[in-house]
């Protein structure tokens, strides 16, 4: 890894990459749009080749949406799974990107399919991660009542990575929500607890809750804006970050 500074080397060995479903759907309102998982999966390859593990876990917002439809009148269990299912839906597109584009990808399932990805194992993610591939984490936990953002959290602890990077619509962590308060300030920094206390929409407090105990900082940035995950991996000061306080 290269030293210069028109070249900088990554900060991070092993990251997390957080993904919402709806990141994939780009303008489209619904599903995947092919362009926008390219442009990610082209993202991931970057870094990747910088010498950067890499581990993925992906919504299923863009396909279904179990907390929605829980309160439409579905039982929740039921909805919860089948959004489990559109997260695998999701990782193998993914994975068909990635692979279009040279990297070497396994998809691991909470759920088992073993016809369209392996059945999730710790040990064998770390191998996969240690040989170079990128891990794509799919169908959350494999049980209902926990966010894909609590499936990150508990996945990046298990293979030890040493950041989650939550990839959103937005530049970072706000005071509220940017896209409907022009008065909203950005948070550069700030503490687990802060974001608990102060109930900032970062990731759900199950999840925020997992990394603090544990010492796991969260970067929270920009994915529309192309190259970012590059700038988050190098340590450029983009978006926000979450550490122990």
């Amino acid at each position: 890894m290269s030293e210069n500074p028109q070249n900088p080397a990554p900060v991070y060995r092993r990251i997390l990459l957080k993904l919402s479903g709806e990141a994939l759907m780009g303008e489209v309102g619904y599903g995947i749009d092919p362009q926008v998982v390219d442009r990610i999966a082209r993202e991931v390859k970057e870094v990747h080749h910088l010498g950067v593990e890499v581990a993925l876990v992906v919504g299923g917002g863009n396909i279904f949406r179990g907390i929605k439809a829980s309160a439409a009148g579905m039982d929740r269990a039921s909805a919860d799974y089948m959004g489990m299912l559109a997260t695998v839906m999701n990782a193998l597109a993914l994975q068909d990107a990635l692979e279009k584009h040279g990297a070497f990808t396994r998809v691991l399932s909470a759920i088992e399919m073993r016809e369209v990805a392996e059945p999730f194992i710790r040990r064998r993610a770390i191998r996969h991660l240690e040989k170079g591939r990128i891990v794509i984490f799919a169908a959350g936990i494999g049980q209902p009542f926990f966010t894909t953002d609590s499936a990150a959290a508990l996945r990046a602890l298990e293979v030890q990575a040493d950041v989650i990077m939550k990839a959103t619509r937005v530049g970072g962590i706000y005071t509220s929500d940017p896209r409907k308060n022009a008065d909203a300030v950005k948070i550069e920094e700030l503490s687990h607890l802060r974001v608990l206390q102060d109930q900032l929409a970062v990731m759900d407090a199950s999840a925020v809750s997992l990394c603090r105990d544990n010492g796991l900082p969260i970067v929270v940035f920009d994915m529309t804006q192309a190259g970012n995950i590059r700038r988050a991996v190098v340590g450029e000061r983009i978006g926000s970050i979450v550490r122990t306080e």
